[in-house]
């Protein structure tokens, strides 16, 4: 069953024995309690050095909410939650620390170079269009850039982020290259369950 929040939104009530398979599921994959990054690119079926790397290394930063360079399971949980489950807003703050590398509280340019590239990469074709036909990063970079940095500092903050996306479709669209990592985690997971 489930039950209405405080927001009004609908939300289901944890389902405890989903809640145990996770727990099992995750102590077989790592027994020492805590998913290191090179166990999280195995886990997903990651290559080290491959093009879907530096994404991998981005979702993990984001999903180490306490900044031990490891994921427990009470992150990993609330990480999935946050993916599978919650509201735009929320997605969008999870967004802004997957995009904001060095943890400095602002998006430079070349923090939004890199995170942009490496989706480029994992997904080798986008489907933004220009006039003359796909965006490059830079295109995307330098139009997210124009659009919501605000007061044009070349950094954007958390609030402008989630400002711009919410209020530019085009940028919320930009942003969902990475807003759904729930697609992309299913994905891997699927990809390296054949092998």
């Amino acid at each position: 069953m489930g039950q209405i929040n405080q927001t009004g939104r609908y939300d289901e009530e944890i389902d405890v024995k989903a809640l145990q398979e996770m727990y099992k599921m995750f102590v077989v994959e790592c027994p020492s309690g805590v998913l290191f990054l090179h166990e999280f690119k195995r886990f997903f079926g990651v290559d080290p050095t491959g093009e879907a790397s530096d994404y991998a290394e981005a979702m993990f930063r984001a999903f180490d909410r306490n900044g031990d360079n490891t994921i427990d399971f009470l992150e990993f949980v609330a990480a999935l939650n946050l993916v599978f489950r919650g509201d735009l807003e929320h997605k969008l703050r999870w967004s802004f620390k997957v995009y904001d590398k060095d943890s400095n509280g602002y998006v430079d340019r070349s923090e939004l170079r890199s995170i942009i590239d490496s989706i480029y990469r994992v997904n080798r074709s986008t489907k933004s269009e220009w006039k003359d036909g796909p965006l490059s990063v830079d295109q995307v970079v330098d139009g997210i850039l124009q659009a919501v940095d605000s007061d044009r500092d070349g950094h954007i903050n958390l609030h402008e982020f989630i400002r711009g996306a919410q209020q530019d479709p085009w940028v919320l669209n930009m942003l969902k290259l990475d807003m759904n990592p729930a697609g992309w985690v299913l994905e891997r997971r699927r990809m390296s369950a054949h092998f």
